[in-house]
């Protein structure tokens, strides 16, 4: 099976190609065109294993301008992760770039798949959808994003329906909430804390630090999507990928003092506009279609990610 990952350099594009390569009938073609937060140092080391292997292909290519056509000729499914990320960068100016990525790209690909024999196109979106909400996040309620990025995300969405609905291109949505780990993109808050607590710096606290999160664990985000993979019931579907646990900015921080050993010093600002206070995944859906199960709790989680950023800056800590 001939696979097209969009977004490959990313957090979750490598690992997902090096999961989908553990089958050895699989091919993986890899598309990043590096936009986006994270550096270019790190994208080229997060796909330090990928570009080793045999059956992976990475094209540096920006989709907008890329041959989608020729791309996608002979392939049998699409994975399309690669976007531009970030609630609290989505507004001002700073929006065409979110329409560009998120949305022409998404129609432009949609567009392309229509005249394939494309098996899945499976679409990452997110729980930034949702808008503020109480209680566990059902796919049947009706989203109203906070930001500009989940407007974004949400338009993508509709986009992956229509053309479901319109000409059969066969579509997944994933809406993933709040994925953690390993790579783990340089903007996201457990990166910015650990970091900052290894160099024994303030810690940015956006808010009072009682907003809570449904925290996914890299490799249950992973396996969960991967799962999907030739899976025909979830075609037209939209699933939550959420994570084994819950907890508050303050939970997280008290549980990175007790992991590293290192007190925080703790510095809050202004609330960040756009986001929700909480988040929590109803995982029914994702549970019948593809027995999704998330394993790693918040501690081992947090520990493995820690791990990987002594591992990322050991020079800056000497």
């Amino acid at each position: 099976m001939k696979i097209i990952v969009t977004g490959a350099a990313g957090f979750i594009g490598s690992h997902l190609c090096e999961k989908l390569l553990q089958d050895e009938q699989h091919t993986v073609v890899g598309i990043d065109g590096w936009i986006g937060p994270t550096p270019a140092h790190i994208k080229t080391h997060n796909l330090q294993t990928l570009l080793a292997h045999p059956r992976f292909t990475l094209i540096s290519e920006n989709l907008l301008t890329a041959p989608l056509h020729e791309l996608l000729k002979d392939a049998d499914v699409v994975y399309h992760l690669a976007g531009m990320p970030g609630v609290r960068t989505s507004w001002g100016s700073d929006f065409a770039a979110y329409a560009l990525h998120n949305i022409s790209v998404t129609q432009q690909l949609l567009e392309a798949c229509k005249h394939t024999q494309i098996q899945q196109f499976i679409y990452a979106s997110t729980s930034s959808v949702y808008g503020e909400k109480d209680g566990k996040l059902s796919e049947t309620l009706e989203p109203v994003p906070l930001s500009p990025y989940g407007i974004t995300k949400l338009t993508g969405e509709h986009l992956c329906r229509v053309y479901h609905t319109t000409f059969g291109v066969p579509t997944v949505i994933l809406r993933y909430f709040t994925v953690y780990g390993p790579r783990q993109r340089t903007d996201m808050s457990f990166h910015r804390f650990i970091n900052q607590l290894l160099k024994n710096e303030p810690l940015t606290i956006f808010g009072d630090g009682t907003q809570s999160r449904d925290f996914t664990y890299i490799s249950d985000c992973v396996d969960g999507t991967a799962s999907v993979l030739g899976n025909e019931a979830t075609i037209g579907q939209t699933m939550n990928i959420g994570g084994k646990e819950r907890a508050s900015v303050n939970d997280v921080i008290a549980l990175l003092e007790e992991l590293t050993g290192k007190k925080a010093i703790r510095k809050y600002v202004t609330s960040a506009i756009g986001e929700p206070k909480h988040t929590w995944a109803d995982l029914s859906r994702a549970e019948h279609y593809l027995q999704y199960c998330p394993k790693v709790s918040l501690k081992e989680g947090l520990l493995r990610e820690i791990e990987y950023i002594r591992d990322l800056y050991q020079e800056e800590y000497e």
